[in-house]
């Protein structure tokens, strides 16, 4: 899952739904009971080894991406796929090293890495030392060009998260000649209280480092005087290289009537991604090789494994921008799954009753509470955002929909009570770090949230009538021959 790339304060949706007391009846479905946690287990044990002996991470850009596109071409041909493969270049970074971060006026003051702060991605590298200037500070804070009147030029400009982009609030301190710049978190939420773990959307040529509230609001209180000065400095690389997406269908179902079940396949660079998002690819990669089990389909099913996902939904994007008018009108919907086995986790289902949703998107958000409820299982709407990869979807007018079970936010009593776990604690502790690893997966929230991932995808791949309106009385193809290469 991408980091957050707005400033703006968003809440999340938790609208508690518990078990249905009179359930409607759920046709059977066989798909939940075919993709088993252990298969989805075998591939991510694959996706750690191959992290393990190339650098320890699969980030797009970097051989551990290459090879794991590799590996889900090779299991897609293994299963009768032709899978496609689309390149395309995307602007890369990484930390070469731990940015640092001290007071050095009035008093001397270190600050620690990853506790106190953090490197915004897309920061430049320099060594910088200058007197610190509080821009504004406010939910607004580096919005507007005229935040920055009578900023000092070459000094560092200390901005507060905020309504707009991380990129309009440094285009706006370059402007004004910064040198550097801290943007700390604004402590509007539970999650918004440490380092921001964000992103500038695009490369920029200084530093940028992401001070916690307390932090950022201590220096704003020491910069009023005038003679705050800092120490920063940032080791980073941006440049550009090339990432894919890669797609396959099955042959049976109707292809004007398409449907896209995505999950990205790249990790951040700082570590291996088994969970985010090795549990979604895992779970794809073992529906797809279990769909042709339900015989013929009324719908084509496409499954996606995207690219450069961590660098701002760019796979995604990519793929939705160069559909036609005529292919997108084709597709009749979208499934995502990002992040599905987090130790700490929710039943999260995306809210997509959410107003200015595409239409069909709360049709498919019912699918998903209704089969959880038919189990007992209460769940939680998770925010509308377009956070992850249905985001390029939901902006084309295509309804979207998904499950996950949450990332870097902070689980809340109510939610321990109902799904127990620990409050006050991250969903995924390891949420972009090296120590998301093979054993960074709940085994019973993966099962749990890879059975609502099969219904789904089976329910949609029979019919999309309460979606779009589609529906079919015949399936579309002949069932393969025994030996047969069965998918495409």
């Amino acid at each position: 899952m991408r980091k957050l790339a707005i400033g703006a304060a968003v809440a999340l949706v938790l609208a508690l739904t518990g078990p249905a007391t009179s359930a409607a009846a759920k046709p059977a479905a066989k798909l939940p009971k075919l993709v088993t946690l252990k298969d989805i287990r075998k591939h991510q044990q694959a996706l750690q080894t191959i992290a393990t002996t190339n650098g320890g991470t699969r980030a797009s850009g970097e051989p551990g991406f290459t090879v794991s596109k590799k590996y889900v071409v090779d299991q897609l041909k293994r299963a009768g796929y032709h899978p496609k493969v689309q390149d395309f270049s995307f602007d890369y970074w990484k930390e070469n090293a731990d940015s640092v971060l001290e007071q050095t006026a009035p008093d001397a003051k270190k600050y620690q890495f990853g506790t106190d702060y953090q490197t915004m991605q897309f920061s430049g590298s320099g060594d910088v030392t200058g007197t610190v200037t509080a821009v504004d500070p406010g939910a607004t804070s580096g919005c507007e060009a005229a935040d920055f009147d009578g900023f000092p030029s070459g000094n560092i400009a200390l901005i507060t998260r905020g309504t707009c982009d991380f990129a309009v609030k440094m285009t706006n301190a370059l402007n004004a000649g910064a040198k550097a710049a801290l943007i700390y978190n604004d402590g509007a939420a539970a999650d918004r209280m440490g380092p921001i773990a964000g992103t500038l959307g695009k490369p920029f040529d200084v530093p940028v480092l992401t001070p916690s509230y307390a932090v950022g609001s201590a220096l704003v209180d020491a910069a009023k005087g005038g003679g705050l000065t800092m120490h920063l400095t940032a080791d980073t690389v941006n440049d550009k290289r090339t990432s894919s997406n890669v797609t396959a269908d099955t042959a049976s179902g109707n292809a004007k009537n398409v449907v896209v079940v995505g999950a990205h396949l790249d990790s951040v660079t700082e570590g291996p991604g088994i969970n985010d998002n090795g549990s979604g690819t895992a779970t794809l990669l073992t529906m797809a090789q279990q769909i042709h089990k339900l015989g013929k389909l009324r719908n084509k099913v496409r499954f996606a494994w995207w690219g450069a996902e961590e660098n701002g939904l760019i796979g995604s994007t990519q793929y939705v921008d160069h559909l036609t008018t005529a292919q997108k009108s084709r597709i009749a919907l979208n499934l995502n799954f990002d992040m599905l086995g987090s130790p700490n986790y929710v039943r999260f289902v995306y809210d997509g009753d959410a107003e200015g949703a595409p239409a069909g998107s709360g049709a498919i958000k019912k699918v998903f509470t209704d089969y959880y409820a038919s189990r007992n299982l209460p769940v939680t709407a998770k925010e509308f955002d377009g956070r992850s990869d249905y985001g390029p979807f939901i902006d084309a007018g295509i309804p979207a929909g998904g499950v996950e079970s949450g990332a870097e936010g902070v689980k809340t009593a109510e939610q321990a009570q109902v799904y127990g776990g620990e409050a006050g604690k991250q969903y995924d502790p390891c949420y972009h770090q090296a120590c998301d690893t093979y054993d960074n997966v709940s085994l019973k929230g993966l099962d749990e949230l890879s059975d609502g991932a099969a219904y789904a995808t089976e329910t949609f791949a029979h019919s999309t009538l309460p979606v779009n309106g589609v529906e079919r009385t015949k399936a579309a193809a002949k069932p393969a021959r025994a030996g047969a290469a069965y998918l495409r």
